[in-house]
């Protein structure tokens, strides 16, 4: 069916139920106007996680080695599309709606989620596939990340090391914008002043939990030792 028509590749057919009943012809619907609206996609790079977006949302973001496609019950099922709804709706509440990540991160995913079962694909397959590809913190493989890559899921996630891994590369990159580098920069500063903090804080209640249980085992040797022994039963003859 041509590109240009209202959902390209879901079927053109009438629904049999209401348009507010949950559907599966109108999942793949509503994810068709969502791929519709995309300005565009880019495979050329290493991504964290899989995918991101750029910061100003235009791009959408794949990561360069995951495979276009894998095969379940004989189905060869294309994994952008489901990518892709993720990412738009979790930037889109973001920044729209003012959202933690974390949060829009959820949402994002329970879409996902329904749009792999309205293919009639089940998730732990799904998400089996995917965990094969997925680079984290240390990865040798994440040499080249976008440089509009946006930050604020890895910053709001709390990866340090991976905003660190990925500020060392693009510190490399001459063509770098220097607001993007004082960004990373700045986030690093961040997380080292909170981690800082954390360690802080957690300093005395570290002590005061060691000296509690100090504390007891004193408490119980002294009892033991206070305690008179009890003389030894006398046995008796038979």
């Amino acid at each position: 069916m041509p590109s240009n028509t209202c959902h390209p590749n879901a079927p053109h057919v009438k629904l049999k139920a209401p348009d507010w009943y949950i559907s599966s012809l109108m999942m793949d619907r509503a994810l068709d106007a969502i791929l519709r609206r995309v300005k565009k996609l880019d495979r050329k790079h290493d991504i964290p996680y899989l995918a991101g977006y750029s910061e100003d949302g235009k791009t959408i973001y794949i990561d360069r080695h995951l495979p276009t496609s894998f095969v379940f019950r004989g189905r060869t099922i294309e994994v952008d599309r489901f990518l892709i709804l993720h990412e738009e709706v979790e930037k889109t509440l973001i920044d729209q709606l003012g959202l933690h990540y974390l949060h829009a991160h959820q949402i994002a995913t329970r879409a996902e989620e329904a749009a792999i079962h309205a293919q009639r694909i089940t998730w732990k397959a799904y998400d089996r596939f995917m965990q094969k590809y997925v680079k984290r913190i240390g990865d040798e493989r994440l040499t080249k990340v976008p440089e509009d890559l946006d930050l604020k899921p890895y910053r709001d996630y709390h990866d340090y090391d991976l905003l660190h891994r990925m500020q060392q590369h693009l510190a490399r990159d001459k063509t770098l914008a220097a607001s993007k580098k004082a960004e990373l920069k700045s986030y690093a500063a961040a997380f080292r002043e909170e981690l800082r903090d954390q360690q802080r804080h957690a300093a005395p209640a570290d002590s005061a939990r060691r000296s509690k249980v100090v504390s007891k085992k004193t408490s119980a040797a002294r009892s033991a030792k206070a305690k008179p022994k009890r003389a030894p039963a006398e046995r008796v003859k038979r």
